[in-house]
């Protein structure tokens, strides 16, 4: 049986033998196309590849199967070349100058963001009942003293006292927060009022 009957029959060992003889031969006919020793030797190995995938397709009478070999070794290149092409046209098309952030900058932000506020509600869940509706309200909803004064029914003096108190407690957890907008009516840094 012929070298090429045994190849389009699935034998592995005549396809062994095909790369004995004509492995050398590819390689060198890639090189030429490539000029690059890294990439002929990826062309040789997808055309044998290919050849492999192509078996079935030999024709039963003929010669050497070098021509064929070559024949899909320089489509085997076009391919890569055509791939590699895309790939820089898309690569061009990319905005230049641009950098990207680096998302572990991002996540570890994140943490340390996650880890602050945990120790700060810590610290709000330990302060008075009261002392917390006059911080959420004069620190994280904005509200002035007598804003807040009016939104509990309380004086101002009072929002003022409270909210000295939860800021001395907070304060142990980070920065100590912001202090609340004045309103025109409030009455200027006085005596505090303590409830």
């Amino acid at each position: 049986m012929s070298l090429r009957a045994r190849i389009r029959g699935g034998d592995q060992a005549a396809f062994g033998e095909l790369f004995d003889e004509c492995s050398k031969a590819v390689y060198n006919h890639a090189f030429r196309l490539t000029g690059n020793w890294s990439t002929a030797e990826d062309v040789m190995a997808l055309t044998f590849l290919e050849a492999w995938r192509l078996r079935g397709k030999i024709d039963h009478e003929g010669g050497s199967l070098r021509p064929w070999l070559l024949g899909i070794a320089t489509n085997v290149h076009r391919n890569l070349r055509r791939t590699a092409r895309r790939h820089d046209d898309a690569l061009a098309r990319m905005p230049r100058g641009d950098v990207v952030p680096d998302f572990a900058d991002e996540v570890v932000g994140r943490i340390d963001d996650a880890e602050r506020l945990a120790a700060v509600r810590a610290a709000y869940d330990g302060l008075r009942r009261q002392e917390q509706d006059v911080f959420a309200l004069c620190v994280w909803a904005g509200l002035d003293y007598a804003q807040a004064a009016q939104a509990l029914g309380i004086p101002v003096g009072t929002v003022r006292s409270r909210l000295s108190r939860a800021r001395k407690k907070l304060a142990g957890a980070g920065e100590p927060p912001p202090a609340p907008r004045q309103s025109s009516g409030d009455r200027g840094p006085d005596k505090e009022e303590i409830r």
